[in-house]
């Protein structure tokens, strides 16, 4: 069983991204084991009064994204910054400073604490109220303004900051990484099973991020049939590729889809929307809740939840 965590990213190239994260537990022990996993732990413990200053003095910066800081201060390390919505709301994320040039906002991270949950508390970006065909948009985060979890804990619980909704982007990022694994340890080269991006600026045609390209699809319960989806956008991989995305899958899934794409608001053969198919665009079968995540507020009794 995969124990899954997809870190939300949004960033200019010229572009605002989106990142995903998600790694089998049993990778965690080989991180863990590498060299470079033991001289970071020994730093990171050790208290360095410079670099603890460094990073609180971040909270000066005026910027509504990470591609802001780059651009505006020549910020170029990755970790954790202050960021500043539109309407003067300091909050803190992890920037993603390296990859295709830098300037990725950690937007959200979707989490699953039970896969025997059914959309039970924790599901966020599915329904905390059970699986109910009344509350077809669950509990609808992925389209409103809602804020929860904290950028430390985002491999541990679910987070979605102000970044979600506030920042206005052009592309997306997804990383795949372990469950609970520390932030200090996310930019490992061994960290993540997947990481890739889209490079063709989609988000510019639904509203420049997230929020607003799930209002035109709306994550809804009978919203329409599995012909009924949303864009399906080609990505480029910075970690792994098409066949080692369609091995994280199950055999029958696998027939299905087709890798090397994110796919938004898919909807299965029972009529239950899922948000995102992270990495895959389903072709035929359309037994989506096998492989995309996120969702509504009533699936199959079996199903429901963040991992459905």
């Amino acid at each position: 069983m995969l124990h899954n965590i997809f870190l939300l990213f949004v960033g200019l190239l010229s572009l605002e991204h989106v990142s995903f994260a998600e790694v089998p537990s049993s990778q965690i022990v080989k991180i863990t084991e590498t060299r470079e996993y033991a001289e970071r732990m020994q730093n990171f413990t050790r208290t360095n009064f410079e670099h603890l200053e460094k990073v609180r003095n971040r909270s000066i910066r005026v910027a509504r994204s990470c591609k802001d800081l780059r651009d505006r201060y020549d910020e170029r390390e990755d970790g954790v910054y202050y960021l500043t919505t539109g309407n003067g709301m300091l909050y803190q994320t992890y920037c993603d400073m390296t990859t295709a040039g830098g300037g990725w906002t950690l937007v959200a991270s979707v989490h699953e604490n039970s896969v025997y949950g059914r959309c039970t508390v924790g599901d966020r970006w599915s329904s905390q109220q059970g699986n109910n065909a009344d509350l077809p948009d669950g509990d609808g985060n992925w389209s409103n303004r809602n804020t929860f979890g904290t950028v430390e804990s985002a491999t541990a619980d679910d987070f979605k900051n102000p970044g979600y909704y506030d920042i206005t982007a052009e592309d997306m990022s997804v990383w795949h990484i372990p469950n609970n694994f520390p932030l200090e340890f996310w930019n490992m080269e061994a960290a993540a099973v997947l990481r890739y991006h889209t490079e063709n600026r989609f988000l510019r045609l639904y509203g420049g991020n997230l929020f607003q390209l799930f209002k035109q699809y709306p994550v809804r319960y009978n919203v329409g049939s599995y012909g009924d989806r949303g864009p399906a956008i080609p990505i480029v991989y910075d970690h792994g590729d098409k066949e080692s995305t369609r091995m994280l899958y199950g055999p029958n899934s696998r027939n299905e889809f087709e890798p090397g794409f994110i796919t938004f608001r898919a909807i299965n053969n029972e009529r239950a929307a899922m948000a995102i198919c992270s990495g895959v665009k389903p072709t035929v079968g359309y037994n989506t809740e096998h492989y995309c995540i996120g969702g509504g507020g009533y699936f199959h009794p079996d199903q429901c939840g963040d991992f459905p």
